[in-house]
């Protein structure tokens, strides 16, 4: 059995800007109160991180801060992921070496690959990483996603630990479960399917409703974890508006959007993100008056 890189919920941060720039100050504030509430880990530089629009320099910088102001007190995984194999490694050698906890990889985009094609090139990453690699599924956005019988595949290898399921399909990702056994850690990629993804054996979730409520998302998993599966239920239910409103448009517009409504941080996204239309703004600002975000 491999080390479970963290249990529970993660949180795949935002990155705040300010005149073009990342604002580390916001980061500082909103890392700090992610870790006083309770979160379980933290994954920096992912998709709700804008990770496709930081440049070089700055992807590992937000890196080394991460790693600088959390001082060990959680998990920190970072997204060094890239449809380019090679520069894959050399972000994640550059994590690794920083002290992350683990390594996040997205599946290539664009250029996709066969399954025979993922399971080379993921395995060419994890053998240059000194510390575990979490396999990231979300084949709505780069259009390529992994078999159960790949990751089954690429579970034999001793480096790549776990995987972060976005793919939707319970059925598929029941199968994985069945072939990958403790062998490979589970943690949902989906607010909406939490639970049930715990329900076949995963670790918990990197989430992006975690953005705004850290504590209450850790809650969701503890519960489970602790046999109290009725309570876990109940507020995977209860929060099911707010997270529908914050995949009202592609992610993190609403994620972002939110966090500045609560005062964490200004509004700037980099295109080709923009602002949120008005009748889906609306929609979030509803669902966060009635969870008590904004008055």
């Amino acid at each position: 059995m491999k080390r479970t890189i963290f249990t529970g919920a993660a949180t795949a941060l935002i990155t705040p800007f300010k005149d073009g720039y990342v604002d580390f100050s916001a980061y500082g504030a909103i890392i700090e109160e992610q870790i006083s509430s309770g979160i379980d880990a933290l994954v920096v530089c992912g998709t709700t991180g804008e990770s496709s629009t930081l440049n070089d320099d700055e992807h590992r910088e937000v890196i080394e801060f991460a790693v600088s102001k959390v001082a060990g007190r959680v998990p920190v995984i970072a997204g060094t992921g890239s449809n380019d194999t090679e520069y894959a490694v050399s972000l994640s050698r550059h994590a690794c070496e920083e002290g992350v906890d683990a390594v996040l990889l997205v599946t290539p985009y664009y250029n996709k690959a066969t399954q025979k094609g993922l399971i080379k090139s993921f395995s060419h990453i994890a053998d240059a990483c000194t510390k575990p690699v979490i396999l990231y599924n979300v084949p709505s956005r780069t259009g390529i996603g992994f078999k159960p019988e790949t990751y089954a595949a690429l579970a034999d290898h001793g480096n790549i630990a776990a995987i972060k399921e976005a793919n939707g399909d319970i059925s598929s990702i029941a199968q994985t479960a069945a072939l990958c056994g403790d062998r490979l850690d589970i943690y949902s990629g989906n607010d909406d399917q939490i639970v049930p993804l715990m329900s076949l054996g995963a670790k918990g979730v990197i989430s992006v409703l975690s953005n705004l409520l850290p504590a209450e998302t850790h809650r969701i998993c503890a519960e489970f974890f602790a046999g109290n599966i009725a309570e876990s239920r109940r507020l995977q239910l209860y929060y099911l508006d707010l997270i529908n409103a914050l995949f009202c448009e592609v992610n993190p517009i609403p994620a972002k959007t939110a966090m500045h409504l609560m005062g964490k941080c200004d509004i700037e996204m980099r295109l080709p993100l923009c602002e949120m239309e008005d009748k889906n703004l609306e929609r979030l600002k509803t669902a966060m008056r009635a969870h008590g975000l904004i008055s």
